[in-house]
This record gives structure tokens, sequence and C-alpha cells, in this order.
């Protein structure tokens, strides 16, 4: 059966009213999303600011600890409460996703771990120079501690990836990196003697012990005159004229 043609633009009149409202809505939501994410700007950008100042502070107190333990605990406990702080933030707030409380106590405990083998590896590369025997070992350390972290804190990377052809070049690139940068150590020697990243107060230059001068046994008396000494001396017969 054929129909007319107003038939046909009735058709096509009665169709579109529902596929507008399929379409409105559709991109009603995609403005909302796109709303909620410039309004969530701000606290995206603190999230990511948080990782890398948490990291850095851990990195850097990793590295310098022998220098002032006191000192750089504090600063290592500050980066790991600014790094737990971005996590809870881009992990929990930002996200529509609500895991269970397993799911949550796993990430912050990932994530924290994360922060140190990240700061071990960053903060040994850094300062390899200046403390070179502790760099080959915060190097390859922090290699394996960072990507068995980020393997637990990642949700869609099943626990058996850890110990698959990936883990074990991971192991074998550690294992690379701590025998090689050893003899690298070995052959720099000890910062000191090479100048190097200085911490704390710069030595005093050596100064000269002062030079003694033999004693004056003929030097006058205070307020004593040379002309005294002279006549002391020519009529020391005790004669005067």
């Amino acid at each position: 059966m054929s129909l007319s043609s107003p038939q046909l633009v009735d058709r096509r009149v009665s169709a579109s009213p529902s596929a507008a409202p399929e379409g409105g809505r559709a991109a009603l939501r995609k403005a909302r999303a796109r709303r909620a994410r410039q309004r969530a700007m701000p606290a995206r950008y603190l999230g990511y600011v948080g990782y890398f100042v948490g990291t850095g502070l851990i990195s850097g107190a990793i590295v310098h600890h022998p220098l002032d333990p006191a000192r750089y605990t504090r600063i290592a406990l500050y980066g790991t409460l600014v790094f737990l702080a971005a996590t809870v933030l881009n992990e929990f707030v930002l996200t529509r996703d609500r895991p269970g409380l397993t799911r949550v106590l796993v990430v912050i405990g990932a994530s924290l771990t994360l922060s140190f083998g990240i700061g071990m590896l960053s903060g040994g590369l850094q300062h390899f120079a200046d403390f070179p025997a502790r760099g080959a070992v915060l190097v390859p350390m922090g290699l394996v501690v960072s990507f068995i972290a980020y393997g637990i804190k990642d949700p869609e990377t099943p626990w058996r990836r850890l110990f698959s052809l990936v883990g074990l070049t991971v192991l074998i690139t550690a294992a690379v990196a701590f025998f090689g940068l050893r003899q690298v150590a070995a052959s720099m020697g000890e910062p000191a003697e090479a100048g190097g990243h200085s911490h704390g107060q710069q030595p005093e230059p050596h100064q000269p012990a002062p030079q003694t001068t033999p004693a004056a046994t003929s030097a006058p008396a205070p307020g004593a005159s040379p002309e005294g000494n002279e006549k002391t001396a020519d009529h020391g017969d005790g004669h005067s004229h």
C-alpha cells in the first residue's frame, strides 16, 4: 500500500517529537558534565599539584636523611600528608564511583608506597653525583617499589600481572641498574673529594699559626728611653760624671 504525500508529511511530523527529546537529553547531560568538570578544575589542579609536591618532599627527604635525620623525617612526614590528601581528593572526591572500605585502604596504602618508590627513584637520580653509594641503592629499589605499588593501586591491572614478563623485565632492569650504578659510584669516590652538593656549614679556611719572634732580651723596658740604656751600658761601673 502506497502513502500519499500528505500522509508522509504527517508521519515525519509525528516521528520528530519522539526523537527530539532523546537528543535533547543527551546534549543536556553533556552540558551538565562539562559544567561540572569546569567547576571541579581548581580541585583537580590541587590534586595534581599535591601529587608532585608530596613526591618532591619525600624524594628530598629520602636522599638527604643521613645529613639531618630529625629534620628530614619531618619533611618526609609533610610530603606523605600532602600526597595522601591529593590521593583522597583525586581517587574518592572527584570520582563518581565510591569504592568500598577495603578498596579505600588498598588504594591509600598503595598510593603512599608509590610515592616513596617514586621518591627513591627521582631522588636517587637527581642527587646521584652527590651521594653515589646511596643513589646506587635508591634507584633500583625505587623502580621495583613503584612498579609493585602501581600494580596494586591500578584497579585495571590484575595482581598476576606483577609476576608476568613485564614484572620480570622490571626486576632485571633494577638488578642491572644496581650493579652498574655501584661500579659508577665506586669510580666516583666520596662526594666531598669532588666538591658536589654541599649541605651544612662550609669548613673554615686554614689559619696559619702566628709566628713567634724570639724574646727581645735587649728590648727597652716600658717607659725607658734608649739614651738611658746607653748610659747604663756605658757607665755600668757605677761611676758618674
